[in-house]
């Protein structure tokens, strides 16, 4: 998309036109002007409608080319059939920016896709940015253009939302206000005919500054351009942005049959989840778990690290549940210090819990609760990193002074802290003052445990490895030099050799009396060369001792339909492990890690990444899988180095990047002790 429009001209537009515009607000055309009317823009609107002057007692113009100035911003909220030419007199006008609210294009027939790329031709062929069609509209902290849901309200800092979804704009919003989430923006792009969620976070990323909103939540549905929605992500992690989002519709897996174990396991959505690591973003499955971890970072006001928590109630009940979901998410409830539990206790009434969770008892007021966290945030600012406070209206005291305590304890404290009020119908008073005072909060104890717990278990950006000792991309290239399809087992060692990956003594067979002269030291592992999966047809024989069993197993192995050869390999005891890659159409290579052997696809203990991978992500993949406590080593069996195996890692993540050629592989197994691992089995696919 190349386009001269930028961020201002969605969110701070100096015109905005409305093409459609009425006094009926059961169009979309009358809800969109009254919105925008409600929300008090204070730019220039220009609204077109043929048969009438105003338009809720706003002058209207009778078309596009009366218009006084050219619009900045300008909706299209006319049926499909009359979209194209608006679009058309909007461009000769000089319009930077189109929203087309009008439904009827790709979302209903292949004559409407039809029509949708007309539009995208128009909008391109004069610089313009068209978001739509079948658009709900967009909303700004100086604007609302938007005709659905209830009318938005937004202010300059809060949380900026891209969505691919119209109605799901509406539900977060809604239920995002309840909690008294603040937004900065609330963007839908419908059919993203021209412009979806990762050109406008492309957008986002450009203007990106200091006073910028740091919290950006993502619905998408359709992820085009994967490398430069990662892109983007991760320039904004880096800026300083904390990112949530949702994927739908990524269950599905791949049509394409698979040759290796990797290509067979990796899906859309281990696609979709290693592209959202890779970029930092936190993922969630739900609109409430998106609005959960929103009130948490917000909450959190830029404290996004630390596991330590001090637990304030006033029941004895949610603390201890909450305190059960802490020590799930890996947070700590340290115990207070003395002098802590002594100035509790004359702060609290005789009865009350002093120590790591506090309960206030049901008795509590405005008063001891600023007493409680001022205390807290006292004694214990070096030893707590949040504090989490759950109230629920008792009937014993005024649950707004409650509300102005914590207000001043945020504000005063230093700590962060997140509230959850249990009481949201009986409360209601005083948690509408709550929010109108800017504040937000849970309204579940767990829920906001488990949210803190996304939010500091974060993935991290790091930054991948790009050389290796000993990795030679020129004997790389020269090994591939003219292959295609599966590597015969001569041209494979040389890939791996030259990629700094060890494999055990071997030598490729292809007569019977040549065994004799191998000069591998026994044990032996014989495999079949030809059949791609030769575990499946009995090609595999372990434990030859001798020259004797040697012979009879290549009897064996020459019988399997296909066979060319055998290869003859030093066998290797220890741990099994798998190390793989296979290649996703616009994602790049997902490096795979997990139990090796005949385990691999039944157990699916197998975690992802995007390549290229750096030692931090490699590490993680490793302690990640169920399987760590094996690799590592239990009850005095030994395990094998993890770090050689990040390095492993590393050098197949570097190897599928630099020769892209590669579209799928397995090292199966990769097996050993300690620092003697090698890669003792290896299935390579080129194009």
């Amino acid at each position: 998309m190349t386009t001269s429009a930028t961020l201002q001209t969605l969110l701070e537009p100096a015109s905005i036109a409305v093409i459609g515009a009425s006094d009926d607000l059961s169009k979309p055309g009358g809800k969109l002007v009254r919105n925008i009317l409600l929300r008090g823009y204070a730019g220039q609107l220009l609204l077109v409608n043929p048969k009438s002057t105003t338009v809720q007692g706003v002058q209207a113009y009778p078309a596009v080319d009366a218009l006084p100035v050219a619009p900045e911003l300008a909706f299209i909220a006319i049926p499909a059939r009359s979209a194209r030419q608006a679009l058309e007199e909007l461009a000769a006008k000089g319009a930077r920016a189109v929203v087309v609210l009008s439904a009827g294009f790709g979302e209903v027939s292949a004559e409407g896709r039809a029509e949708e790329r007309r539009l995208v031709d128009i909008a391109n062929a004069h610089e313009m940015m068209l978001i739509g069609p079948n658009c709900s509209g967009i909303v700004s902290h100086a604007h609302a253009g938007k005709f659905s849901g209830v009318p938005p309200v937004s202010r300059k800092g809060g949380i900026d939302f891209l969505s691919g979804s119209g109605a799901t704009v509406d539900f977060v919003y809604e239920l995002a206000t309840r909690r008294g989430l603040p937004f900065n923006s609330l963007l839908n792009v419908g059919n993203s005919a021209q412009t979806g969620v990762t050109e406008l976070l492309g957008l986002y990323d450009e203007a990106q500054n200091g006073d910028s909103s740091l919290i950006k939540l993502l619905y998408i549905e359709v992820l085009t351009r994967p490398q430069e929605f990662l892109r983007h992500a991760r320039s904004l992690s880096q800026k300083g942005c904390t990112v949530a989002g949702i994927k739908s519709g990524a269950t599905e897996a791949g049509s394409r049959a698979a040759a290796s174990h990797t290509g067979a396991m990796a899906t859309s959505d281990t696609a979709v989840q290693a592209l959202f690591d890779k970029a930092g973003i936190i993922r969630v499955q739900s609109r409430l778990e998106l609005v959960d971890v929103a009130t948490a970072l917000t909450c959190a006001r830029g404290r996004l690290d630390g596991r330590r928590i001090a637990v304030v109630s006033d029941a004895g009940g949610p603390g201890v549940m909450l305190a059960d979901e802490l020590n799930r998410q890996g947070f700590i409830v340290p115990p207070f210090g003395e002098r802590t539990k002594e100035r509790l206790a004359q702060a609290l009434p005789p009865g009350a819990a002093t120590g790591n969770p506090v309960d206030c008892l049901p008795t509590r007021n405005g008063e001891s609760i600023g007493n409680v966290l001022r205390i807290i945030a006292e004694e214990e600012k070096e030893n707590v990193d949040y504090i989490l406070f759950i109230d629920g209206d008792s009937g014993l005291a005024d649950n707004w002074e409650i509300g102005k305590s914590l207000m001043r304890a945020q504000d005063e404290g230093g700590i962060p802290i997140l509230p959850a009020f249990l009481s949201p119908v009986s409360a209601q008073d005083a948690l509408s003052k709550l929010r109108d005072a800017g504040r937000c909060y849970f309204e579940d104890e767990v829920a906001m445990a488990r949210a803190l717990g996304r939010v500091v278990n974060r993935p991290r950006i790091t930054e991948p490895v790009c050389e290796a000792q000993g990795y030679d991309r020129d004997r790389i290239r020269a090994a591939l030099d003219g292959q295609s399809g599966a590597l015969p087992p001569y041209a494979a060692r040389q890939v791996l050799e030259a990629a700094g990956i060890r494999l055990p003594a071997q030598a490729e067979i292809a007569r019977k009396e040549v065994l004799a002269t191998v000069g591998i030291p026994f044990p032996w592992v014989m495999k079949v060369v030809g059949p791609l999966h030769k575990s499946d047809v009995g090609g595999v024989k372990v434990g030859i001792r001798d020259i004797d069993e040697a012979r009879v197993a290549w009897d064996v192995l020459m019988r399997i339909q296909g066979a060319t050869g055998c290869l003859v390999q030093q066998m290797v005891p220890g741990t099994e492990v798998i190390i793989g890659a296979n290649r996703e159409e616009g994602y790049g290579h997902l490096v795979a890690f997990g139990l090796g052997g005949i385990y691999t696809e039944a157990l699916k203990d197998v975690q992802f990444r995007l390549a290229p991978l750096s030692i931090e992500e490699a590490e993680g993949m490793i302690r990640s899988v169920r399987a760590f406590p094996l690799i590592r080593g239990v009850r005095g069996q030994p395990g094998m180095d993890t770090g050689l195996l990040a390095e492993m890692l590393v050098r197949v993540g570097l190897l599928v990047t630099d020769f892209p050629r590669i579209r799928e592989m397995d090292l199966n197994p990769v097996k050993g002790y300690g620092a003697d691992l090698y890669a003792v089995d290896a299935r390579i696919i080129v194009e």
